[in-house]
């Protein structure tokens, strides 16, 4: 349905277009709205700069700039008045061509939103927490269609993880807390989409791959704050959509280029009077640069809104229908022999989502004002993971696992049944999930002993429902470790038995915030949230099953924080917050070690797990400098984070090949330093930034490391034959590089061609299942990006872009892997002697496309 939904898009986008002309006229005529001036800059394919993210605009040229009209509602209607007449550009460039008043793009407000609700914005200065932004300029800059690696490259505490081995599926790390799309990485971060909650019933996942980045206005990372409820304890991500007041015109977009790629995209968006309508869309085919991994997404995102002087509301969807080929970690001796090489395969994902969300304000006086979201949610996903089964002759001619019988609806499965060849599994699991909720808040401005003041009120309530299954059958490896099945569905021993499993999540949050302006200088905000959560499992298969069952858990998070403008463009901010997460279904069912799963399979108990709670503090610095004579600009920031977590969730390796099982693993400690800093001028835009995080274990724990190659592992206390580490207080979380440092440039050549580049670098990281750091980490890498782009005419860019340009060789994530069994499964072609296995970074690639605006 979405691929058709996304094959409409065109004529969607050209019905924009004229209903857009249509505005243009009702407004003459005498509509309601009046058109504002517009400044576009003189090339007319970049974007004007925002006042959060800046970004270079190409230097103004000596001809006069015609006419723009940009139909919008305004709280005060004014005549219609010409653009004014540019002064000539100081830089020895020649005049560009006169700019075309297509695609006009309102500027981002340089206001936070202090809970996930639109109409709860304060300004910058008065946030007294770590916060960073990107916007659309900054997406269109790079050329990127994956809106997370846009964060990366901005924001000084994120970096992007790869586990699955596709970029389309991407973790979001920040600040040492993961926002992921794999069931097996504890949730760290609350990501909203317009306000809902995008965290998947099941897993508090978040399926990147689902945004379409041409219908992204803005992102906003925040630091923790329990106003954005559930999972807010290392922040939150707002990603605001946009829609036809703040976007008028269209733009389309064709690329090819290495491995395959072949991708087009559109975007619309017109207004006319009070309403307002955009649509997006996106198609990707990627071949993949490594073997068994395209990709193909269908993507869109549409948005039909209505404003007036004392409302807004807008009715919006997001469909998407994608397919990856999600081919994980290799062995290091197996890439070796071939940079794009597999292990184990096959490994592939559907997701399938659409959303419908309806948004709202109202002003009820001069200083009241409610708002509101309310949402429905259909997710599907089927996985395929091909994983080596550790069988062998029970000894009467049958295959037993770990000891116990396998069996089939027909019972013992013959050993002589994979004709020799080694025996893998073909493990299958769906997700059918269905979530609504909504919020509503009222935000009051009413002056407090005659100072300003904004108090803010809300709840919000959110239900999931998802319907599990999960199911393994009997495969052979054959060549490139490529399992072929058999024909027989297991259906024992426990471990790896079918599962039908329904869950259903209930979340309910109440929240206040106020920020009191105490003098012109300093402001004050406290707030708080309450959240309850209960989640039930019940197992379809097994009335008696120790699935089944209900857990509850509840808690208050308060906060409390300030901000001192201690000079012009000078403000220092400190705060102090508290927040929680309950355990996802995915983790309540999966919990017992002598019983583990495939964390994206198999779920077979369910013993308690406690609350995550986290205790954030923070304090810093922004500050920005303007030259109007230069027409230069200067942006940073620099501040200090410390949180805590009480009884953090952690995923632990089995000793059972492939399986794993999650666990509190006492605190943990993640703090360290983010430091950002840009330079706009009318020609150059540069930026860099940094973020030292120290990720430490605060407690001494007895973990599983089955596979870990050190010689100093010890035996398991629970079972001497099985091999386990020693945590200690200090030894580094796993997966999380200390240093990130990133930065960028974008130098207008001449009035029609731009050039600019991008480097992201990370230190070394430690392996999954070396938690006591007895081994080398995984080392640090560096990559650099060029991007490059030329106006042909007012409407038509030719651009380039390159990835990796020095091909530098690196892994993004690591962990180990049983070496005989991979031997084994290798049919003699590589005997495994290292047990390291790391999912390999994309090597050089270069891309080349048109874009078209109107």
């Amino acid at each position: 349905m979405s691929t058709r939904m996304v094959t409409m898009a065109p004529v969607v986008a050209l019905a924009c277009v004229m209903f857009g002309a249509s505005g243009v006229l009702a407004q003459d005529a005498g509509g309601t709205s009046t058109a504002q001036p517009a400044t576009p800059p003189n090339s007319t394919t970049a974007n004007p700069p925002s006042s959060q993210t800046p970004s270079v605009q190409a230097p103004s040229s000596s001809a006069p700039l015609p006419e723009v009209q940009v139909i919008q509602e305004q709280p005060k209607p004014k005549p219609v008045k010409q653009a004014a007449k540019p002064k000539k550009a100081p830089a020895p460039v020649s005049a560009a061509p006169p700019p075309s008043p297509a695609a006009v793009e309102a500027a981002e407000p340089s206001e936070i939103k202090m809970s996930p609700v639109a109409g709860s914005e304060i300004p910058l200065g008065k946030v007294p927490n770590g916060v960073a932004s990107t916007t659309a300029a900054d997406i269109q800059r790079t050329g990127d269609m994956t809106a997370q690696n846009v964060l990366q490259s901005r924001v000084p505490g994120v970096i992007v993880s790869d586990l699955q081995g596709n970029g389309f599926q991407t973790d979001v790390q920040y600040r040492g807390f993961s926002s992921s799309p794999v069931n097996g990485v504890p949730q760290g971060l609350a990501v909203y989409q317009n306000g809902v909650r995008i965290n998947e019933a099941f897993g508090d996942i978040v399926n990147w791959d689902f945004l379409p980045s041409n219908a992204v206005s803005s992102m906003t990372v925040m630091g923790s704050n329990p106003v954005f409820g559930l999972n807010a304890i290392g922040g939150a991500i707002s990603v605001d959509m946009r829609d036809g007041f703040n976007f008028q015109g269209a733009e389309f977009d064709v690329r090819g280029g290495s491995f395959g790629r072949i991708q087009g995209s559109g975007a619309a968006g017109a207004q006319s009077g009070n309403w307002a309508m955009f649509i997006a869309a996106e198609d990707i085919n990627d071949n993949g640069w490594r073997q068994f991994s395209p990709a193909e997404i269908h993507r869109m995102y549409a948005d039909l809104g209505f404003k007036n002087r004392d409302a807004e509301f807008h009715l919006n969807f997001t469909g998407a229908d994608n397919f990856v080929g999600a081919v994980s970690a290799s062995p290091v001796q197996l890439l070796d022999e071939g940079w794009n090489r597999v292990y184990t395969n096959p490994q592939t994902t559907q997701n399938d989502m659409e959303m419908v969300s309806i948004n709202g304000s109202v002003k009820a006086t001069n200083t009241l004002t409610f708002s509101g979201v309310t949402y429905y949610r259909h997710f599907q996903q089927a996985h395929t993971d091909g994983n080596i089964l550790d069988v062998a002759d029970c000894g009467d001619g049958n295959l037993c696992l770990d000891g116990e019988p396998v069996t089939t609806a027909s019972g013992p499965v013959s050993a002589s049944v994979g004709g020799g060849a080694p025996f893998g599994s073909l493990d299958r699991t769906s997700q059918n999930a269905d979530s609504f909720g909504g919020s509503l808040q009222a935000v009051e401005k009413a002056k407090l002993f005659d100072h300003n003041n904004q108090f803010l009120i809300g709840g919000s309530i959110d239900h999931g429902h998802v319907a599990y299954g999960a199911r393994s059958s009997l495969g052979t490896f054959g060549p490139n470790f490529t399992i072929s099945p058999l024909g027989l569905d297991l259906t024992g021993p426990d471990d790896i038995s079918p599962r039908s499993l329904t869950t259903t999540n209930d979340y309910y949050g109440l929240y206040f915030t106020d920020t009191f302006d105490v003098t012109d200088r300093l402001s004050l905000t406290v707030g708080g949230r309450y959240n309850y959560a209960r989640v039930s499992l019940e197992d379809k298969l097994d009335d008696e099953s120790d699935l089944n069952g209900s857990h509850t858990y509840q808690r208050f998070n308060p906060m409390g924080g300030l901000t001192y403008q201690l000079a012009k463009g000078l403000t220092f901010y400190t705060s102090y917050s508290e927040a929680n997460r309950a355990p996802t279904p995915a983790e309540l069912a999966c919990a017992d070690p002598t019983n583990p799963c495939l964390i994206e399979s198999f779920l077979t108990g369910d013993p308690p797990l406690k609350q995550v709670v986290s205790r954030t503090g923070e304090v810093g610095f922004r500050g920005e400098t303007s030259n109007a004579m230069k027409n230069a600009k200067i942006d940073w920031s620099f501040g200090l984070f410390r949180t805590l977590n009480q009884d953090d969730i952690i995923s632990v390796a089995s000793p059972t090949s492939g399986r794993g099982y999650f666990q509190n693993a006492g605190d943990t400690l993640r703090q360290g330093i983010e430091a950002s800093i840009s330079y706009q001028t009318q020609r150059l835009f540069l930026y860099a930034n940094y973020a030292f995080i120290d990720p430490t274990f605060q407690s001494s724990l007895e973990l599983a490391s089955p596979n870990n190659p050190s010689d100093d592992v010890v035996p398991c206390s629970g079972d001497p034959t099985q091999s386990c580490i020693n945590v200690r207080p200090g030894d580094r979380l796993p997966g999380v590089p200390r240093h990130r440092f990133k930065a960028g440039f974008d130098y207008w050549l001449t009035p029609k061609w731009k050039f600019g580049s991008d480097l992201v670098a990370a230190s070394d990281q430690v392996f999954f299942g070396d938690e006591s750091n007895l081994n080398k980490p995984l080392a640090g890498y560096a990559q650099v990006n060029l991007h490059t782009s030329y106006d042909i005419t007012n409407h038509i860019q030719i651009y380039g872009l390159i990835n990796n340009l020095f091909d530098h060789h690196y892994g993004t994530f690591g962990n180990y892997f049983d070496t005989e069994e991979g031997s084994e499964a290798s049919l003699g072609t590589i005997d495994f002697t290292d047990a390291r296995t790391i999912v390999p970074a994309m090597p050089f690639a270069a891309y080349g496309g048109m874009k078209f605006k109107f």
